[in-house]
C-alpha cells in the first residue's frame, strides 16, 4: 500500500500539535485562590419561625336590648375609639318603659306615706289600749311591704334607664371596624347568650398587635434547657426580644417582646404555641396578615465563613478547604443563621481549616486539585 505524502504530513502536524498542547497543560502554573481560617466570634443566636399577626383585641359588637335599628353611626371600616356610638335602636319603647316604672315608684311612695301615718297614729292608740297590738303589728307590717314595694319601683326604673342607655349601641374598644352585618330598620334580638343575639360588627384593636407562632418539641427543649442552665431566660417570665419581617421585606427592621408561651405542646403536632406583641403605630400590620420571626435563643461561640465559600452540591453543602502541601478537599458542613455579615457553620468545619474563600469559581479547584494559596482575612460585618 503507497501512502499519501499530504496525508503523512497532515498526521504528522497534528501529532505536533497534541503533542504541544500536552506539554503547554503539564507546564499549566496551579490555579490560585485566597484562604483564610473561619472567623471564631461570639454570636447571638436568632431563631426563626412562620406566623401571622392577630389582634390583641376582638369583640363582636352585640345588642343589650332588642328593637329596631333606627341609625347606623359609622362607616364600614372606619377607626373607631371606646364610646363612640355605632347604633342606635329605637328608644320609645324604653322611654315608656323609664316613665312607667317613674309613675311606679311615685305610688309606692305614696303608699310608704299613708302606712307610716296609719303607724304613727296606731301607736299612741295602742299604748292607751284603745287598739290592740294585734292592730299596730298589721300596720307595721303594711308599712314594710311599703317600704319593700318601693324598693323594687326604684329598681325597674333602674333597670328600664339601662335599657334605655343600651339602646344606644356603642363601642367597647378603640380599633378598626368591620362592615355592618344589620341595616337601618332591622329586627335584632339582644341580651342572653351570644348565640341567641344578633351579631352587628365586630372591632379589632390596631396597635399594638400580636405575632403568634409555633415552636418545635426541640425547640422548647433546648430553650427548657439553656433557661435551667442559666444561659438564656425564659419567655414566660422574661420579654425576650423578637424581630420580624413581612413577607416582601428582606430585614428585620420590626422589633418587638415575647409576652406568652402556652402551658402546654400540641400532642398532635408536637409544637407549642408562642406569641409576641409589637408596635404598629402606622396600622400597616393586619390581623391575618404572615411574617417571619426571629427570637433570641442565647449566645454561642461559632466559625463564620462568607457565603460565598459555600457550595451546594445536591442536597448537600461543602467547603473546600487546602491543606499545608496545597491540596484541596471538600468538607460537608451544615450552614446555620447569618451572623454579623457571615454565614454561621453549625457543624463539618474545625476552627484550623484552611477555607477557600476567593477563586472558588475556577473549574480548577475541585476536590483533588493542587492549587497556590494567598492569605486571605474573614471580616465581620459591623451589625448582623
Amino acid at each position: 500500500m503507497i501512502k499519501s505524502p499530504k496525508l503523512s504530513a497532515a498526521v504528522a502536524m497534528a501529532i505536533a500539535l497534541l503533542a504541544s498542547s500536552l506539554a503547554a497543560h503539564a507546564q499549566a502554573p496551579a490555579p490560585r485562590v485566597t484562604v483564610s481560617k473561619p472567623l471564631a466570634e461570639r454570636v447571638t443566636q436568632w431563631d426563626e419561625f412562620s406566623g401571622r399577626f392577630e389582634a390583641v383585641q376582638r369583640v363582636e359588637v352585640r345588642a343589650r336590648v332588642s328593637g329596631f335599628i333606627e341609625k347606623i353611626h359609622f362607616r364600614d371600616g372606619q377607626i373607631v375609639k371606646a364610646g363612640d356610638l355605632l347604633f342606635s335602636i329605637d328608644k320609645r319603647p324604653f322611654q315608656i318603659a323609664v316613665e312607667s316604672a317613674k309613675a311606679a315608684i311615685a305610688r309606692a311612695k305614696a303608699q310608704v306615706s299613708l302606712q307610716q301615718n296609719e303607724v304613727q297614729r296606731a301607736r299612741p292608740l295602742a299604748e292607751s289600749r284603745v287598739l290592740t297590738e294585734r292592730t299596730l303589728d298589721q300596720r307595721s307590717s303594711n308599712l314594710a311591704v311599703a317600704k319593700a314595694d318601693l324598693a323594687a319601683a326604684e329598681a325597674s326604673l333602674r333597670s328600664a334607664q339601662l335599657d334605655l342607655e343600651w339602646a344606644e349601641v356603642r363601642a367597647p374598644i378603640s380599633g378598626r371596624i368591620s362592615d355592618r352585618r344589620v341595616d337601618v330598620g332591622a329586627l335584632i334580638s339582644g341580651g342572653g347568650s351570644s348565640g341567641q343575639t344578633t351579631l352587628l360588627t365586630t372591632i379589632v384593636s390596631i396597635d399594638p398587635i400580636n405575632f403568634v407562632f409555633d415552636a418545635s418539641e426541640a425547640d422548647y427543649l433546648r430553650y427548657a434547657r439553656l433557661f435551667n442552665n442559666g444561659n438564656r431566660p425564659t419567655s414566660r417570665d422574661t420579654a425576650n426580644p423578637v424581630r420580624i419581617r413581612l413577607a416582601d421585606e428582606t430585614t428585620w427592621s420590626r422589633t418587638g417582646r415575647m409576652d406568652f408561651v402556652d402551658n402546654s405542646l400540641n400532642p398532635r403536632s408536637g409544637t407549642i404555641r408562642g406569641r409576641a406583641i409589637v408596635k404598629n403605630p402606622n396600622g400597616l400590620l393586619s390581623p391575618g396578615l404572615f411574617g417571619r420571626l426571629q427570637l433570641y435563643g442565647g449566645e454561642f461561640d461559632a466559625l463564620l465563613v462568607p457565603d460565598r465559600a459555600i457550595v451546594s452540591d445536591q442536597t448537600r453543602k461543602i467547603v473546600f478547604v487546602v491543606d499545608d502541601a496545597g491540596k484541596v478537599s471538600a468538607k460537608v458542613v451544615r450552614p446555620g443563621q447569618i451572623a454579623k455579615g457571615l454565614r454561621v457553620i453549625q457543624s463539618g468545619l474545625d476552627a484550623n481549616d484552611r477555607v477557600v474563600i476567593d477563586g472558588i469559581a475556577n473549574p480548577a479547584v475541585r476536590p483533588g486539585a493542587t492549587v497556590t494559596t494567598v492569605e486571605g482575612e474573614i471580616k465581620s460585618a459591623q451589625s448582623g
